[in-house]
């Protein structure tokens, strides 16, 4: 199968109808959606991306008046819940609540729960609003894998009947995942939404689970084919076949390849810039090891770095000698 791209919103729609997967753009990444009530149409994300069944999808709503229809929004959270709902919907934000029955098991990996949010991006919404109801939307790449920001990216790794090119994601990291926990806003994943900002709601938690209770908990993901190391300056590696990930100003240049996160260091242009310049060192034949330079771990380097030590998580490679 070749993968069809296109910028027709409404070969989209048409698709999804018939119970197939189609790749779309979000703000976050570009996600593989197909229709969240139909156990069929899902079953087909978890065959193209390899994604084991133990791992919950999100699901997409096509408003808020599906929110309840969903999810069972309990009595002594609903003011919580509101409250958060409210502010960062439309956008890259996803609650974990008790799910209703309208929810197949598949979507959940046969918990209890589920995982749900509003997309803020104008295509993506067109799209599942022409739909007419939720759709689940992993990031449309294999599993394990780094996460696509370009249709391309999709396209290159995916073999589905067709992606929705609307350019770069804008955010380029995957949504921040919560759920409530006494009272506590417990975050699950990292992302653009900040615990700076959450705290404005209330006491705010870092999930210490070991059980998988939403996606990007593995602790390892994101990940290139390539080994990746994480350091605090790339003066600490060796150059012959290492590809740099760079936080620093001015980076040493002789290395294989170079991939500068933001110029102004700038956490919101890195994040935008991650997964796009991971792929791009992963691609290049000089490189055998990407060197990772951390990022200040706070605010949306908090999420940055979530990324990166996830993609570093498995990897056995020797640093090289300097």
């Amino acid at each position: 199968m070749k993968t069809e791209i296109s910028t027709d919103p409404s070969r989209a729609v048409e698709l999804l109808r018939k119970d197939e997967i189609v790749a779309l753009p979000t703000e976050t990444v570009y996600g593989l959606a197909a229709d969240a009530l139909d156990p069929i149409a899902v079953a087909k994300i978890f065959e193209a991306k390899e994604r084991p069944s133990f791992d919950p999808l999100i699901v997409h709503l096509p408003d808020f008046n599906w929110f309840e229809r969903v999810a069972n929004v309990p009595t002594q959270d609903r003011q919580l819940v509101l409250a958060l709902t409210e502010k960062f919907w439309p956008g890259p934000f996803t609650i974990v609540l008790p799910k209703r029955e309208i929810v197949p098991d598949i979507v959940t990996a046969g918990l209890d729960t589920v995982a749900v949010r509003i997309s803020a991006h104008p295509v993506f919404s067109e799209i599942i609003r022409a739909f007419g109801g939720p759709l689940a939307a992993p990031s449309a790449n294999r599993f394990g894998r780094i996460s696509p920001t370009t249709a391309k990216h999709v396209a290159d790794e995916l073999q589905i009947p067709l992606v929705i090119d609307a350019g770069p994601t804008e955010h380029g990291l995957e949504s921040t995942i919560v759920t409530l926990n006494h009272g506590k806003i417990d975050i699950l994943r990292r992302g653009p939404i900040t615990e700076e900002q959450l705290s404005i709601f209330g006491e705010v938690t870092h999930s210490t689970a070991t059980e998988i209770s939403a996606p990007g908990q593995m602790p390892s993901h994101y990940a290139p084919t390539k080994p990746l190391r994480l350091v605090h300056s790339a003066d600490e590696m060796g150059d012959e076949g290492v590809g740099l990930l760079a936080w620093s100003l001015e980076p040493r240049e002789d290395f294989a390849a170079i991939r500068r996160l933001s110029p102004k260091q700038d956490l919101r242009e890195a994040a935008a810039n991650l997964f796009r310049y991971l792929r791009e060192l992963d691609a290049n034949e000089d490189v055998d090891l990407i060197v990772a330079e951390r990022v200040p771990d706070h605010g949306l380097g908090a999420a940055i770095m979530d990324r990166l030590r996830r993609a570093a998580h498995r990897s056995d490679a020797p640093t090289p000698p300097r």
